[in-house]
């Protein structure tokens, strides 16, 4: 459970580092989507109002804003380092799954020096990628819209999130209120943590669980479809 709980926490952290890492370039999406994102807070009762001008750093998105967002940014991936440490303890200590999704002592092997090389050769090929679409094709992802300067006064006609948040941003225009998509959206992430307290078998695996998978694969369907709407 705690291993799975602090993968949840690393998922919100990276989508946190990702959302204030769009804002940084200073262009027109990127002013505006920290403007409609971060008014979403105000949906908040009590502390909305307040919880919106202390992220923004005045009443409105501002230099100062970008200050914050580029602190925030720089502060998270050491925070996401750490828990990559604790995800990774804690997964040494439990074990992976297996086909059977029952624990046995027997044909087990070390982590090191096998695993680490086989997480290594993962890291490498990953880090190769992202060099390559970062050196060689920097505007390959980006949006056109967003070369352009922030200007407060020339709202864009069609403001949409990166492509990798257009499913959660499906869920909240589909709500006409506010809080209920503020809701929504927070609870169609956060219902992930609660998960492992509905799964009590010792049998980890969803082999022997065909409706079980099928819920699985109906969720990726579900995020596609969202993502292509």
């Amino acid at each position: 459970m705690e291993t799975w709980n602090i993968g949840v926490i690393l998922l919100f952290a990276v989508m946190a580092t990702a959302f204030m890492g769009y804002v940084l370039p200073w262009g027109q999406m990127s002013f505006w989507g920290a403007t409609v994102i971060t008014n979403l807070l105000s949906a908040i009762p009590y502390i909305g109002t307040t919880l919106v001008e202390w992220i923004w750093g005045g009443f409105s998105v501002d230099k100062a804003t970008l200050t914050r967002f580029f602190a925030f940014h720089f502060i998270l991936p050491f925070i996401i380092a750490a828990l990559v440490i604790v995800h990774l303890l804690f997964l040494h200590e439990t074990g992976s799954n297996n086909p059977t999704g029952l624990d046995s002592d027997a044909d087990k092997i070390p982590f090191h020096p096998y695993y680490t090389i086989k997480d290594l050769l993962g890291v490498l090929i990953l880090l190769l990628l992202l060099m390559t679409l970062v050196l060689f094709f920097p505007d390959l992802l980006g949006d056109p819209d967003n070369y352009t300067p922030a200007n407060p006064l020339n709202t864009p006609p069609h403001i949409k999130p990166e492509w990798y948040f257009l499913f959660a941003y499906a869920i909240l225009r589909s709500i006409p209120n506010k809080l209920g998509g503020v809701v929504a959206l927070v609870l169609s992430i956060l219902v992930l943590a609660f998960l492992p307290f509905l799964h009590t078998s010792k049998q980890r695996t969803l082999t022997f669980r065909p409706i079980t998978q099928a819920l699985y694969w109906i969720l990726v369907a579900n995020i596609f479809i969202l993502t292509w709407i």
